[in-house]
């Protein structure tokens, strides 16, 4: 009379038995009504009264689909993000919001579009990190009341129109051009500057003329094939009209 008690007994308490991994945290419910938080470990839950249902607790990541938004400055473009988020209350994740997985990819979708169209083109452009901080501030506060803590926020893709990106492409090399006719510029300045002060040198000491008018003879004497004009310096044919003068 006693084994056929003893099975049953040993059945219900076998089927009784729940196991709740390290990374993961039970919520329990007693005729519906919710009890608490079951640690891992071998648990019982009476079968009938009670239910248990397990919430997984490690980092997730949410890929949100590539969405048309449009910027401050009325620029259609597209682009999709991925959000990292963990439970940190098992309960509220639950008994707050029916499909935590699906209501966080909704809030990051809509909070992306809302929030890129605050700034212009080039903001999104250059600032990505600041953008993304934005709807990270954006998403953490309404999720709290989920039991969710949104750990970080990065956009994957921005994709442009075909002729935004074709005048973004003029606009850099315009931007090359004149950076390089700015240095071409400055460095024909530096070299007229440098021209000035070695003719000034050149002016004030004697002879350095006809060292200079030497000099360029030797280097383009060594081609045979250079036909050579020499024009004597000024100073040559004052010397020569002196020596003119006086054997008149």
């Amino acid at each position: 009379m006693f084994l056929p008690v003893f099975i049953f007994i040993v059945v219900i308490v076998l089927a009784s038995i729940r196991q709740i991994n390290e990374y993961e945290r039970g919520v329990l419910y007693t005729t519906g009504r919710y009890m608490g938080l079951l640690q891992p470990g071998w648990r019982l839950v009476i079968p009938i009264f009670q239910t248990m249902k397990k919430v997984d607790i490690r980092t997730k990541a949410v890929d949100v689909p590539k969405q048309e938004t449009i910027t401050k400055d009325n620029v259609s473009c597209k682009m999709n993000a991925v959000f990292y988020y963990k439970i940190a209350d098992a309960s509220r994740s639950v008994n707050e919001v029916e499909n935590v997985n699906w209501a966080v990819s909704q809030l990051a979708q809509t909070t992306m579009r809302r929030v890129v169209g605050e700034v212009s083109l080039d903001e999104l452009l250059s600032n990505r990190e600041s953008v993304a901080g934005e709807i990270l501030r954006s998403i953490d506060d309404p999720t709290d009341q989920w039991g969710i803590d949104v750990e970080a926020v990065e956009l994957k893709d921005i994709e442009l129109p075909e002729t935004m990106v074709r005048t973004m492409a003029k606009q850099a090399e315009a931007e090359r051009e004149k950076r390089a006719t700015i240095i071409n510029s400055e460095g024909e300045v530096l070299a007229a500057e440098n021209l000035k002060r070695a003719a000034e040198m050149m002016s004030q000491t004697p002879g350095a003329l006809h060292l200079r008018t030497l000099n360029s003879i030797n280097d383009i004497s060594s081609d045979q094939s250079n036909t050579i004009v020499f024009g004597l310096p000024m100073e040559v044919l004052r010397a020569i009209e002196g020596f003119k003068n006086q054997s008149t």
